[in-house]
């Protein structure tokens, strides 16, 4: 019995929560279509096991010096057979379009915690480059020190994970791929999840082994708690950015 105990411990500990947001189109030029959908969903990327995202509390984008709130656009949909939402979303001019959602609390009884992932990715169009590592002021996040898009697969991305504004010494940060093909096979468990720390300056670096999205998870846990059954209970608060890598041709 303490041989299956542990087996299954391993299991559940094994998969990484990520809040997930992946844009249609990441470098949209002029002969592309203009408008991009953004599907919003929480999973464990890797082993394609999907959980349900309730329609998120903050769904926005930031361009040209401008928010604007994207929460009426979102419609329902499924993602790994489980509740998502998706937008679609015009592109009218040139910029970079960092989209964000901070999702509802999500209580995890195999951690005894609620987990909130602000998840965002960015997107560029017709030519414009300026503006890719702005900060969007969120209670967490990673700034990107590398260009979150036009990178190739082996190309290193670096980011900053940052709390309050603030950098945040030895932050560890989990990475996963989204297997949406499910072409890729971790040879065993511990590498379903791959796991770094930052730097003493917050500083993160990760080179990946293939093209397609890979998700960037800095996680620490929140300055307050959301009770529980009368209980107050911690809240993991993550940093969440998706990258895609392509190919080199």
């Amino acid at each position: 019995m303490a041989v299956v105990a542990v087996v299954v411990f391993f299991s559940s500990s094994a998969m990484a929560h990520f809040g997930m947001m992946i844009p249609s189109d990441t470098m949209v030029m002029q002969e592309d279509s203009h408008t991009i959908n953004v599907t919003l969903s929480f999973s464990h990327p890797m082993e394609m096991v999907g959980m349900e995202l309730e329609k998120p509390n903050v769904f926005a984008v930031s361009a040209n010096g401008k928010n604007q709130s994207l929460l009426g656009q979102l419609k329902p949909t499924r993602v790994m057979d489980h509740a998502a939402w998706i937008a679609d979303y015009p592109i009218k001019r040139p910029g970079v379009y960092m989209f964000y959602m901070e999702p509802q609390p999500y209580w995890e009884p195999a951690e005894d915690c609620f987990i909130v992932h602000i998840t965002k990715t960015v997107v560029t169009a017709f030519g414009d480059d300026e503006g890719w590592d702005a900060e969007l002021g969120l209670k967490t996040e990673i700034v990107p020190l590398s260009k979150p898009y036009g990178l190739y697969k082996g190309n290193v991305f670096q980011g900053i994970v940052k709390m309050d504004g603030k950098p945040v010494p030895y932050a560890e940060v989990e990475v996963e791929f989204y297997n949406q093909h499910r072409t890729a096979h971790a040879p065993t468990d511990y590498m379903v999840t791959q796991t770094i720390k930052a730097d003493g300056n917050g500083v993160f670096t990760y080179a990946t082994p293939t093209s397609g999205w890979w998700g960037f998870a800095a996680l620490n846990t929140a300055d307050y708690t959301i009770k529980h059954d009368g209980e107050d209970k911690d809240v993991e608060m993550g940093a969440v950015i998706w990258v895609n890598f392509h190919d080199w041709k």
